[in-house]
């Protein structure tokens, strides 16, 4: 974390861990206000891959499993990188940033994704490169998100994904249960938008960041998760994350025969628990009456809830989260209870 933003952080009351602000010391009035009014959080817990090189597109597009061609200055993209068995190793969103490619990411599985990514340049005229020190991150919610950004910016990107930069700022609208947006640059850029917008939203970290991910329905691939699932069954096909026409890449033909010879079984719900404790990330699911061992699904994402209990997204067999009686950790452990997501999977429509 750059030492300057460290210490505006600190200043402002925040609780860091690991490099990254958890909160500023009322978790549970973050995420009320996240959900209902207006939040800037420190995004700290994401890193940056930068790709440069004249071939950096074209290595990207035969690595990732969404079209990266469909990325320029005005449009990011969620994209994933999967292995050999269509297993997903990675899953970030990808934007263009002086003339190069950018990867956000969770950072504690930055090292790991930039390690195999690197395996493969080979001769191409691309450059990877850790550039999260390079730049500070934040995010900021709520109903008047966009004219408090238009106020301060002059203009806000007015459509999910769509990207608006400025000469030390990039702006890119996420989705949210309400108007929503990542912001990347330099530090005393960053610092100054924090200023200007902090009259008008509660300082919050990761926690209440996370939480709003749930509420969208966007999934995060961490170090529990890595290799667990097949992009299908994370929903990025419904989130405009996978590509059927790109080409190949690896794993491609495992991804493809799902989608044109088989039949999905698992996909990626919404749900709350009343659970005592945070489920983690990895942590199994089962159904009532489901043998020992035999899981049916596997924690996400989760965060506790404002209300009580957690929130969490979740990979479950389709047959059994249709039958309920969904528990976690074991076959007699808290029940789930699921809900609406705000999009329509592959299954619906």
């Amino acid at each position: 974390m750059n030492d300057n933003w460290k210490n505006h952080l600190l200043a402002l009351g925040a609780r860091l861990d690991q490099g990254h602000c958890l909160h500023f010391g009322d978790t549970e009035a973050e995420k009320r206000a996240a959900l209902r009014d207006h939040v800037l959080c420190d995004l700290s817990h994401y890193g940056l891959i930068r790709a440069s090189g004249e071939e950096a597109g074209d290595f990207l597009q035969n690595q990732f499993c969404n079209d990266v061609r469909k990325v320029d200055l005005t449009h990011s993209q969620l994209n994933g990188y999967c292995n050999p068995k269509g297993r997903v190793l990675a899953l970030f969103r990808l934007f263009r940033q002086d003339g190069d490619y950018l990867l956000r990411l969770p950072r504690e599985i930055l090292e790991p994704t930039l390690e195999r990514l690197r395996m493969f340049v080979l001769m191409s005229k691309v450059t990877l490169q850790d550039d999260s020190d390079a730049q500070v991150s934040i995010g900021y919610s709520g109903a008047d998100a966009a004219r408090h950004l238009g106020s301060a910016l002059g203009s806000a990107p007015a459509a999910i994904d769509e990207c608006l930069h400025t000469e030390t700022l990039t702006v890119i609208r996420v989705r949210g249960p309400q108007p929503r947006f990542e912001i990347h640059g330099s530090e005393a850029a960053v610092r100054s938008l924090w200023d200007t917008l902090s009259d008008q939203a509660r300082p919050a970290g990761s926690m209440a960041w996370t939480l709003l991910d749930i509420h969208a329905g966007l999934p995060e691939v961490l170090a529990a998760t890595r290799e667990a699932f097949v992009p299908q069954m994370l929903n990025l096909q419904a989130l405009d994350a996978l590509s059927f026409h790109k080409g190949c890449y690896p794993g491609q033909e495992i991804v493809a025969r799902m989608r044109y010879l088989g039949k999905l079984k698992r996909r990626m719900y919404r749900a709350h628990t009343d659970a005592d404790t945070c489920p983690r990330p990895g942590d199994n699911l089962f159904a009532e009456g489901s043998e020992s061992g035999q899981g049916v699904g596997k924690v996400v994402l989760a965060e506790t809830a404002p209300t009580g209990g957690a929130d969490l997204l979740a990979v479950i067999e389709i047959a059994s989260a249709g039958q309920g009686g969904l528990r976690l950790y074991d076959a007699n452990g808290p029940l789930l209870a699921l809900q609406d997501l705000p999009y329509d999977t592959e299954e619906e429509a």
